[in-house]
């Protein structure tokens, strides 16, 4: 059986869960706390050297690190991943800027503001025009079509759902973005699909 060593609360974690929830795969699910130091110590380490949650173990007890590498890994020959070499590409793309431009944003916004509990860090400014400017991309990019790639849910949906459903808990407003929204719905919508705990 697969385990899963992550935070039930980490949006990078979640990502993990909703792929095995949409695939309907066993798995059982390891609580590791990264605020506690859980995940430095030497124990854990020889799992994930670089210390960082989610980390699968795969059957053969042989360990994968990194969100986006444990989704690709699950999706693999699912309609999760797109057969059509450019659809799977366009799913990379967008995997690429959840990870790249969203979530160093808004994910790191929510961190200061639900974990660190510093509603006047200086950082946020910056990280909340860098957020909107993520929203703005997105909420583009879905005036035209009901997922991210394809007209149905793909790893890119699932990288995007779990931060962006959780937007406001790093004070961003999801009012000026209606596609975005009617796009979360539609990912609720969806078999496995279930709400990130609050911090």
């Amino acid at each position: 059986m697969l385990t899963v060593y992550g935070m039930a609360d980490s949006g990078n974690c979640y990502k993990v869960k909703l792929a095995l929830e949409q695939l309907g795969l066993a798995y059982r699910w390891v609580e590791v706390s990264t605020t506690k130091g859980e995940t430095r110590t030497a124990e854990f380490l020889a799992r994930n050297p670089n210390g960082q949650v989610p980390t699968l173990e795969l059957e053969d007890g042989s360990f994968l690190p990194e969100s986006g590498a444990i989704l690709h890994y699950l999706a693999e020959g699912t309609p999760l991943l797109p057969g059509d070499r450019l659809a799977r590409a366009r799913v990379l793309q967008w995997m690429f800027f959840e990870q790249y431009t969203h979530e160093p944003s808004i994910a790191v916004a929510r961190f200061i503001l639900q974990f660190l509990k510093v509603p006047d860090h200086e950082r946020l400014p910056a990280l909340q025009q860098r957020g909107y400017e993520a929203l703005a991309v997105m909420e583009h990019h879905l005036e035209t079509r009901p997922f991210f790639v394809g007209q149905r849910l793909s790893l890119a949906d699932l990288a995007l759902f779990a931060y962006t459903h959780r937007a406001a808990e790093g004070g961003f407003d999801l009012a000026p973005y209606p596609a975005v929204q009617r796009w979360l719905d539609r990912c609720r919508a969806e078999s496995g699909v279930s709400e990130m705990p609050a911090p």
